[in-house]
């Protein structure tokens, strides 16, 4: 069937709104309508869309305005405190992470460089299932929100570090390793320097003119991505930059209320491109190994974080909370999985298992947190929080 644009957007958001309807009644998250619709009609399945990576390319957009907000709901000066105390934490914990996925994937029998790249993609926890599930009050009012993240933001400077140097041993890159280490400074004073001089003098003048305003914030966020991203950084942390230099503005909350529905449209995107992409007829030559590997992530994170952070934690019970939380592999497991696999370090078997991992572990770490901690998608009331 021939990919049309609006034919796909009908069958995305037609059919989850009727999974989602099913999911709410059922009692079960959302999410999980979004990754099983893209299973039912993608390729692998009914093939009513043919060509999710299309579609994957725009709900890109979703997590870069994802990044964006949270920068807004953060002050600068707290952001440094979070970043050093996460630093060992984050260190620590993907070491940990990288030898028990080397370990275990070794004992199945896969080459030493797929189990070197499987290690790499188990040590990054998902920066969009985290920040999606993750209450703005928990985030203002309790200093555990912000270091988790702290926690998640040093795991995209440590896993753009890893694609660059896979890129560099597949010949594949020909960017310093070096690079974005020296970039991101220069782009936060940019940014600043912008933002001061440009920005707020504009907003303080034209403040009445909401339209303009969403604009203006939506031009800043991209155009800070794109910058990033030419410098050797991602998308998300030129989001994110953006976002925190205009959080000491007076609209910073405005802006934050007007794109969290179009963050919302784009992350649909990127849930039903994620289960689109999931090769069903080859899920049972890894389906052990994944299935392994999955209850080795959901198991050892959150008791790795929940004994990294215990002092910084107000409570026990707020570790936990965090460590469930960040249970999961991440969205940058899967392109470090593309990655190896174009550049041939990782085998297709490999790369599936990776895949296949990722699914599981967002599956079941959503339910987790759904069922278990505050949340804005939380079937209970008691734990629903926006």
């Amino acid at each position: 069937m021939q990919q049309d644009i609006v034919f796909s957007i009908f069958v995305i958001f037609a059919g989850a709104s009727l999974l989602a309807t099913f999911a709410l009644y059922t009692k079960q998250p959302v999410l999980i309508a979004y990754i099983g619709l893209g299973a039912l009609v993608g390729p692998f399945g009914m093939g009513w869309i043919e060509h999710p990576e299309l579609l994957e390319e725009m709900s890109h957009i979703g997590i870069i305005f994802l990044l964006f907000l949270l920068g807004l709901d953060m002050q600068p000066k707290a952001l440094v405190s979070v970043l050093r105390q996460a630093s060992t934490v984050g260190v620590v914990s993907s070491l940990l992470f990288f030898a028990a996925g080397y370990g275990l994937t070794a004992l199945f029998g896969y080459s030493q460089m797929d189990c070197i790249v499987i290690g790499l993609a188990l040590m990054f926890s998902s920066t969009i299932i985290g920040l999606k599930l993750l209450p703005t009050t928990v985030l203002h009012h309790k200093h555990m929100g912000e270091l988790m993240v702290g926690l998640l933001l040093l795991q995209d400077m440590i896993a753009i570090f890893t694609l660059i140097l896979l890129g560099v041993l597949s010949g594949q890159g020909d960017m310093p390793v070096w690079q974005p280490f020296v970039a991101l400074p220069l782009i936060i004073a940019a940014a600043y320097l912008i933002v001061k001089s440009v920005l707020l003098p504009l907003i303080t003048k034209f403040d009445r003119y909401q339209e303009y305003l969403f604009i203006l914030a939506i031009g800043w966020c991209l155009a800070v991505a794109e910058a990033a991203h030419l410098v050797g950084l991602s998308y998300e942390i030129g989001a994110f930059v953006a976002g925190i230099t205009l959080a000491t503005s007076p609209i910073a909350q405005f802006i934050a209320i007007s794109l969290k529905p179009l963050r919302d449209f784009f992350l649909v995107l990127f849930f039903f491109a994620l289960g689109a992409g999931l090769n069903l007829g080859m899920l049972g030559t890894v389906a052990v190994a994944a299935v392994a590997l999955a209850v080795l992530v959901l198991g050892l994170k959150p008791v790795v974080f929940r004994v990294l952070l215990k002092k910084f934690s107000e409570t026990p019970k707020l570790a936990w909370d965090v460590g469930f939380r960040l249970g999961q592999i991440s969205e940058f497991s899967l392109l470090i999985a593309f990655m190896a696999l174009e550049g041939g370090l990782l085998s297709e078997q490999g790369s599936l298992l990776i895949q296949a991992t990722a699914i599981i572990t967002f599956v079941v770490s959503s339910y987790i947190v759904v069922f278990n901690y505050p949340n804005p998608i939380a079937v209970s009331e008691k734990l629903r929080r926006d």
